[in-house]
């Protein structure tokens, strides 16, 4: 019998050696991959994201705008001839020539240049407030990578525990220790789990491939592989103290407060486009001789000076006045909905962080040891005949479903600070 038993275990330990290192191969790794760490990342996507080089050129922009808002208005400068009849009745010509100016007043030109500066600098705190999104949308694409390859190495192992024991099945089944249909049953069961192999690989490519386009990589031969330990995403917070720097440091509530100086601006405007402005005017008129025996008139030239006051009945219609003032009113009111908004957004994202460390500290205490212990017992019992497959198989996914949780917990917990801290409008990602 002991002869026996060496017998069995030294065909399984033969084919084993044989059949190991083939789960690797199962897996396609013939693209270049590039190691890259967090720091190292979140430089490249603020380099070369290509959506945040867009959002660049709208400061350019405003900033070009805010030049030409300097600008005064351009003076008209005239010309004319005159015929009198100089060949039929000699009545002479005349050549004139006139400059005017229009002077703006009542403070246009300045309401012009501040309302075009407050527009700039709206526009860079909007840039400000999409990096600061981008940068948390990235981070959770970088921790998104991590998950889907770990996942991968659980599916990996799985597959690799179960080909083995189909492997071993199929010796047992030829001594008769088992039947048919039990090995057949692992068989089916390994490559249920080599197609969530294939499944998860893809997952895990499409994960990596959005890192490049975070970064605004073009090579379609090159996947940069995220490393980082998402256990050190831990940190202890205060509330109050999150909504108190939230206030003061969110750039969405700054644009909103930009917001209403704007407003303000363009009630001033409102009100300086109703002043009068003054043309004014200079002119020059030069008259050659008049040879005509009736009336002889020798050459002349006359200089005039002279102002324009347009007549505004415009300003009887006060809809655009009374469009700026609401709109005072409205950023005002946009401005308080906008910092409750963040304190509601800051109170939510502090308990779902909350919530995440207990679900990890859970996972802490021992779950994925007990799952360990319980499928290296069955198997172990499996071999020996004292259990049935179908309990091996149901030990083996609890353990999967074990570690596939830790890693979905890891990453909710990840995600949680993220959201937390693109709330708080705090920022010190490190791992």
């Amino acid at each position: 019998m002991n002869l026996l038993n060496d017998y069995k275990n030294g065909l399984l330990i033969l084919l084993m050696l044989f059949s190991g290192g083939r789960v690797a191969a199962q897996v396609d790794t013939a693209f270049k991959q590039l190691k890259l760490t967090f720091p190292t990342y979140l430089k490249m996507v603020g380099e070369h994201n290509l959506g945040y080089a867009a959002e660049k050129f709208k400061v350019s922009i405003a900033q070009a705008d805010a030049l030409s808002a300097k600008v005064f208005p351009d003076p008209e400068l005239s010309f004319g001839v005159g015929d009198h009849g100089q060949r039929r009745m000699k009545m002479g010509y005349e050549i004139s020539s006139g400059l005017s100016y229009t002077l703006e007043l009542g403070g246009k030109r300045r309401a012009r240049i501040n309302l075009a500066n407050r527009e700039a600098e709206l526009a860079q705190l909007l840039l400000d407030d999409y990096f600061r999104n981008l940068r948390v949308d990235a981070s959770a694409a970088y921790l998104n990578a991590i998950k889907e390859k770990e996942l991968l190495r659980v599916k990996m192992n799985s597959y690799e525990m179960m080909r083995r024991l189909s492997s071993s099945d199929s010796i047992r089944l030829k001594l008769g220790a088992i039947t048919a249909v039990d090995a057949r049953q692992s068989r089916l069961e390994a490559a249920s789990q080599l197609n969530e192999v294939f499944q998860q690989e893809a997952d895990w490519k499409a994960a990596v491939a959005n890192l490049n386009l975070l970064i605004g990589s073009k090579q379609q031969d090159l996947f940069y592989q995220p490393e980082a330990d998402m256990k050190k995403l831990d940190r202890v917070f205060n509330l109050q103290e999150l909504i108190l720097n939230a206030q003061n440091r969110r750039t969405d509530l700054l644009a909103a407060l930009k917001s209403n100086e704007i407003s303000v601006s363009l009630l001033k405007l409102a009100k300086a486009s109703r002043t009068l402005d003054l043309g004014l005017s200079l002119g020059l008129a030069s008259n050659s001789v008049v040879a005509n025996a009736v009336a002889p008139t020798p050459s002349s030239t006359n200089v005039t000076i002279g102002f324009s006051i347009p007549l505004k009945f415009s300003n009887q219609n006060q809809g655009a006045l009374k469009s700026a003032r609401y709109g005072v009113q409205q950023a005002e009111v946009l401005y308080k909905q906008t910092e409750l908004q963040i304190q509601t957004e800051v109170t939510q994202a502090y308990y779902n962080y909350l919530a995440s460390r207990k679900q990890v500290a859970q996972f802490g205490e021992g779950m994925l040891l007990d799952a360990q212990k319980v499928l290296d017992g069955k198997v172990y019992s499996y071999k020996r005949g004292e259990t049935s497959l179908l309990e091996v198989l149901t030990a083996q996914r609890t353990f999967n479903d074990v570690q596939q949780s830790y890693l979905e917990t890891l990453n909710v917990h990840g995600n949680a600070l993220l959201e937390l801290e693109r709330a708080a409008g705090i920022w010190d990602i490190e791992f």
